[in-house]
Formats: C-alpha cells, sequence, structure tokens
C-alpha cells in the first residue's frame, strides 16, 4: 500500500471512528443506560468470540458477532438501550493481537465497524418487534432483516477499506464479500435463542453461549485445515513446474492474478473466483512431462516438437481429473475449450477457460522467456485486441486491458521484476499461440497453446 493510499485509509478510519463516537454519545444523553451485569456479560463474550474466531475467517468472526449482538438487542429489548447493543459491538473490535502490537487504525476500524452495524441493525430488530411482549416467532421473524442489515453495513465498511488501500472498485470489492451474507442469518437466529434464554435464566445460562462459539470454532478448523491441504497440493505442483522451466517462475502466480482482475471486471460471482484461480493456477501443469530443451528452445519448434509439446494438455487434464477437487477446473486447460469461437449468443459458455487463455497469453508477452524478450505493454494490448472475436474472448479482453488501467499496472519490457539474461530475440509476439511457437507459421495467431 502506497503512502497516498495510506493516507486515506487513516483518514477513513478516523472519520468513521469521531461518528461511531458521536453515535454513541448520542445515545448515552438521550437513550435509558443498559443493565451493567448483561452488558459486561455480553460484551465480553463478544470479546471472546472475536479473538477466538477472527483468526481463522472473516466470515466466520462476523458470524459470531451478529449472534451476540442479536442477542443484546433481546436482552435490551424492553427499554429500547442502543447504548447496551452499541458497547457489545464495540467490544468485538479489540483483537489482541492487535492492541499488543497497537495496530491502531484496525482497532479504530473494528470497533466502530461493529458499534454502527449492531446499532443499525439493532433499530430495525426494535421497528418490528417493539417494546411489548412479542412472540417468539415474531422475534425469529424480525432476526432476517436484522442480519441482512447487519452483514449488509459489515460488507460495505470493509469494502471501501480494501478499495481505498487497493485501487480496487467498490462493486467488485462488495461483490466478493457479498458471499459472507448467508452465513449471517443461522447465527442471527441462534442469538435470538440464546437473548431468550438469557432473559429467563440470567448469568447462569452464559457458558452455554460458549458452545455454539467453541463449536463453529472447531468446525472452522477442520475446514481450514482442508483448504490449506488443498492449497499445499496446488503449491507442489507449482513449485515442481517452475523448477524444471525457471524461465516460467512465477508465471501461474501471475497469470492466477491477472484471471482475477478479469473476473472482478467481469463481475463473475465470489463462488467462481476461487475456481477459476485455481485454473489459473493449474494450467500449465502438464509441462512437467515436456523436456526442458523444448521449453527453453530459442526459436520455433519444428511439427515433431510441436506435437509434442502440445501434449502437456492431455496430460494437464489427465493430473487435473485425478485429484477431486481440481477436476472441476480440468477443462480450462485445454486449448479447445479456450479457443474463441464467434456465435449469436456465448452466454450459456463457461468463460473461466477463456479467461486463462488471455491472461496466460498477456504474461507469456511481457515475459522474457528463452525464445523471446518480453515485448512492452502496448504491443501486449494491440495483439490481444488484434486476435480478439478470432482467438480470444473480445469481452475477456477487454476486461484485462481495463482492469490493469484501473490498477495502474504496467508490464512488459522496461517493468520487469525479475529479468532472466538470455541471449533471445525481441521480435514477434511468441508464447501463449502467438507466432513463434507454431512451425512454419506466417499468421501471428494461433491456438492458445504455450510454453
Amino acid at each position: 500500500m502506497n503512502d497516498q493510499r495510506a493516507t486515506r485509509v487513516t483518514a477513513y478510519c478516523v472519520a468513521l471512528a469521531t461518528f461511531a463516537v458521536g453515535l454513541g454519545a448520542v445515545l448515552g444523553v438521550r437513550g435509558p443506560l443498559p443493565a451493567l451485569a448483561p452488558l459486561l456479560a455480553l460484551a465480553l463474550l463478544h470479546l471472546f468470540a472475536e479473538n477466538q474466531l477472527t483468526d481463522l475467517t472473516a466470515e466466520l468472526g462476523s458470524s459470531a458477532g451478529v449472534m451476540l449482538c442479536t442477542a443484546a438487542m433481546v436482552v435490551f429489548r424492553s427499554d429500547h438501550s442502543a447504548l447496551g447493543v452499541f458497547i457489545v459491538g464495540v467490544a468485538g473490535g479489540f483483537y489482541l493481537p492487535q492492541v499488543m502490537k497497537w495496530e491502531w487504525r484496525k482497532l479504530l476500524f473494528n470497533c466502530s465497524m461493529f458499534a454502527i452495524a449492531s446499532v443499525a441493525s439493532g433499530l430495525v430488530f426494535w421497528a418490528i418487534t417493539g417494546t411489548g411482549k412479542a412472540s417468539p416467532g415474531l422475534l425469529l421473524l424480525a432476526a432476517f432483516p436484522t442480519a441482512l442489515v447487519y452483514a449488509v453495513a459489515n460488507v460495505v465498511m470493509v469494502s471501501i477499506v480494501v478499495m481505498l488501500a487497493t485501487g480496487q472498485r467498490l462493486r467488485d470489492v462488495i461483490s466478493v464479500g457479498s458471499r459472507e451474507y448467508l452465513v449471517y442469518f443461522p447465527f442471527a437466529l441462534l442469538g435470538v435463542f440464546l437473548g431468550l434464554l438469557y432473559l429467563d435464566y440470567e448469568l447462569a445460562l452464559v457458558p452455554l453461549f460458549l458452545v455454539p462459539i467453541i463449536v463453529a470454532r472447531q468446525a472452522f478448523s477442520s475446514y481450514l485445515a482442508l483448504k490449506r491441504s488443498h492449497e499445499a497440493t496446488v503449491r507442489i505442483l507449482v513449485g515442481a513446474l517452475e523448477a524444471k522451466d525457471p524461465y516460467t517462475a512465477g508465471h501461474a502466480e501471475r497469470v492466477a492474478d491477472y484471471a482475477h482482475y478479469i473476473g472482478l471486471e467481469l463481475g463473475i460471482p465470489a463462488s467462481r473466483l476461487e475456481r477459476l484461480r485455481l485454473a489459473a493456477l493449474m494450467h500449465d501443469v502438464g509441462k512437467l512431462v515436456v523436456p526442458n530443451h523444448l521449453l527453453n528452445k530459442p526459436g520455433k519448434l519444428t511439427a515433431e516438437e510441436f506435437d509434442i509439446v502440445r501434449k502437456h494438455e492431455d496430460v494437464s487434464v489427465e493430473i487435473l481429473t485425478r485429484i477431486d477437487f481440481l477436476a472441476p477446473v480440468a477443462p480450462s486447460a485445454t486449448s479447445e475449450a479456450a479457443h474463441f469461437s464467434p456465435v449469436a449468443d456465448d452466454r450459456g459458455q463457461p468463460v473461466e477457460p477463456h479467461i486463462v487463455a488471455v491472461a496466460d497469453a498477456y504474461d507469456a508477452m511481457t515475459s522474457t522467456r528463452s525464445y523471446r524478450r518480453a515485448l512492452s505493454q502496448d504491443i501486449a494490448f494491440a495483439e490481444l485486441r488484434k486476435n480478439s472475436g478470432r482467438q480470444f474472448h473480445p469481452r475477456v479482453v477487454d476486461a484485462l486491458i481495463s482492469g490493469l488501467r484501473r490498477r495502474g499496472e504496467v508490464h512488459g519490457a522496461g517493468h520487469e521484476l525479475f529479468v532472466h539474461h538470455v541471449s533471445a530475440p525481441r521480435g514477434h509476439t511468441g508464447s501463449a499461440g502467438l507466432g513463434d511457437l507454431l512451425p512454419e507459421a506466417d499468421d501471428v495467431a494461433a491456438e492458445p497453446t504455450g510454453r
């Protein structure tokens, strides 16, 4: 994060905290004070929950928060003590590792975010249920819009920070964060039950609050362990490929980054962005069986050599198909799936293979390879546009270019992070099906098979 973006993030966190402090002051002056015992109990439970769960996933931490804040709404409903809900929300922002390191911006943001989201959703809950006697059915029904308001407020405030820190469009960040929405509802319902039980049994019920927190932690710990094992599998395969061919070091990671940019520009749902990332990381895994002298040959391949290189696609599909969690991305490793053929309506066709093909071609052109030095970004853009609608999907090409320009990223000649010192020519576009790869190729446009 550069200095300008850091300044914007700081200003936003301070502004949000100022608003939260003002809101708390108004609630303290104009509203009734909460009962001390439930206030301390729920605030400490929220603090405990966030420090147990924040290190696992943001979704889980937020879910535990909405459970305890909803319980506070039920407990303080009779007198509408919004200050009680506010304080319970603030308590969740004190993540102890951030306190120990004195990461004050994060502390300001987290405390303010939880407080504002809690009060906003609490007002919705009380507007529906009122202050008098309400049936459990009505309280449970009110939990749905309450959880939605809490989720929207939480996601929007977090997304603004991410936007300011990274330069991404707000709608793109919200699109990724919106996958959290459904996680809030069951925890809000549980919060209603716990709040009702607390009204009957008071502090004797506090240990029961710990049960869903601990169970959730164990469940998500198992989920994360499985996810880490998947990541380890991917890293091993990518590492083996990069160890075999030093000229492609970092290539898979860059292709995954570019594919992510394209996916955001095209509005791909968050649930498919992870699959797209895996497809990009694994698209060249079959090159493990291609001899190094062909991968690093400084010049065009013969027809026989080209056929050998092309076999890496079949190997990629075979490897990915045999690994359960990677099987869905296997089609993205084939040139047939990635090659664009103009049709009247392509909306029913999977776009992931086209995204990987464009990202792969762009990185190949803007990186120095054994057979060709890096081209400039302008030349790479021109080649992609020239073959748009013939070899590459037009919308995907436009999405990559707009995504890179939006982020101010420049790649290619003069902008490479790692330059391999090779006596490679500068001419032609080279890999990923553009020119030098094909035997006796006269046309730049070709099959999207690279090396």
